[in-house]
């Protein structure tokens, strides 16, 4: 059996950088960890309980799918993978919570990250609306 180490040899295999052995074990796979706390939830609309239904068009461009609901003032726009409308809507009025009606995941543009929707106690609410209107049960409860 030959050693595991490098070798002066020609026929044997380059070392893997470790980028891209981190890439091969699973490092660059696209999990991401949705972050516990945000310090813009402040800008919530009060009146999360009664959401427009998850099939609800762009309210720019009538895209019927990859909607999200602005969590700040209850508009539905389309993504960034559409024609950008919440993303311009936060541009314009810097409201930066919004959640998709794809996936039901939370993404604040301010903090640039996905939030916890079941960890976050104000943000519990609006997504157990949301999964009841697109699912028509009550989501599972939270591992935590």
């Amino acid at each position: 059996m030959s050693n595991v180490g490098p070798s002066s040899s020609s026929s044997s295999q380059p070392e893997v950088a470790d980028e891209t052995q981190d890439w091969i074990l699973g490092a660059g796979s696209g999990w991401v960890e949705a972050r516990t706390s945000c310090d813009h939830l402040n800008s919530l609309s009060p009146d999360l309980a009664r959401l427009p239904n998850p099939d609800t068009p762009c309210s720019r461009c009538e895209n019927p799918v990859e909607n999200w609901l602005c969590l700040c003032c209850k508009e539905v726009m389309c993504s960034r993978f559409v024609n950008r409308h919440m993303l311009m809507h936060h541009q314009q009025t810097a409201h930066c919570l919004t959640l998709s009606y794809s996936d039901l995941s939370v993404w604040c543009f301010c903090c640039e990250a996905y939030l916890d929707a079941q960890v976050i106690l104000q943000l519990r609410p609006v997504h157990q609306a949301a999964y009841i209107l697109k699912f028509g049960e009550a989501p599972p409860l939270p591992q935590l």
